[in-house]
């Protein structure tokens, strides 16, 4: 992207923080330029109509020119979908921040992907409808992560020695699940086993209509940690039990923390 001067492109906010007296800078995962950063200047002023679109987990169109190094300059952001729904609710904010916190781990200079910037979309609408519970959103989509990396957990026999089981634990480190005389890492209960086999196998949607199905709680800390170890990183939102902050608070990481 070194030879770009101009870029056009629809994009999902990762996250921003401040620059400056009045600019921003933004991160963003665009649909086919992969994840680029972005300075508004002057957004943070009260008369800036740019402002309100650069925010994490917004939709937006983007107008960019290269700027120093490997930073656009934005010329015009507008939203493309404002997510109300989802930004009325803590819970669903969490989800969202933990879903892009998760693709900002994803190295700078891999190639675009369309399919990434496809799943965070669908991500984002799910917890936009009040129908799906968000409390596996973040979860699932970290599974799914894995296995569209090619890095799917096994999760239908031992990933030791190819039992079919009891399947008794799960060890992120491994690759999977482990019977039990392979057993290491975390225990894990024939409800979460059940939970993670449907939610990679097709019945999600099913599944996020749910309120707290039985593993709910395992699930989400064997997912968060598989993530974890993929990505050689710890993910704060998504492990983070402190009260909930306003959505432009959480998001405000300092430049430098992540990739």
């Amino acid at each position: 992207m070194s030879e770009l001067r101009e870029l056009r492109d629809e994009a999902v906010v990762l996250r921003t923080y401040k620059s400056g007296e009045s600019d921003r800078v933004g991160v963003l995962w665009t649909r086919a330029h992969g994840k680029v950063r972005v300075l508004a200047k002057g957004v943070r002023k009260t008369t800036s109509h740019m402002g309100a679109a650069l925010e994490p987990l917004a939709h937006v169109k983007v107008d960019l020119v290269r700027g120093r190094g490997d930073l656009f300059i934005t010329k015009h952001v507008a939203h493309l979908e404002r997510f109300t729904v989802l930004r009325a609710d803590y819970a669903r904010i969490t989800a969202g921040l933990a879903v892009v916190e998760a693709v900002d781990a994803i190295p700078a200079d891999e190639a675009a992907d369309e399919g990434i910037f496809e799943m965070v979309l669908r991500v984002l609408a799910t917890l936009d409808r009040p129908e799906f519970h968000p409390d596996l959103v973040a979860a699932s989509f970290f599974f799914k992560l894995l296995a569209y990396d090619g890095s799917e957990p096994v999760v239908d026999a031992c990933v030791n020695c190819g039992s079919p089981g009891p399947l008794v634990a799960f060890n992120a480190e491994v690759g999977g699940t482990l019977c039990a005389q392979c057993r290491s890492g975390t225990a894990l209960s024939a409800d979460a086993l059940v939970l993670i086999r449907r939610i990679m196998g097709g019945e999600l949607a099913a599944v996020l209509r749910e309120e707290s199905p039985p593993g709910s709680g395992e699930v989400m800390a064997l997912a968060h940690e598989a993530v974890e170890v993929h990505f050689g990183r710890r993910l704060k939102v998504s492990r983070s039990s402190a009260p909930l902050a306003p959505l432009a608070t959480v998001a405000e990481v300092p430049p430098g923390s992540t990739t």
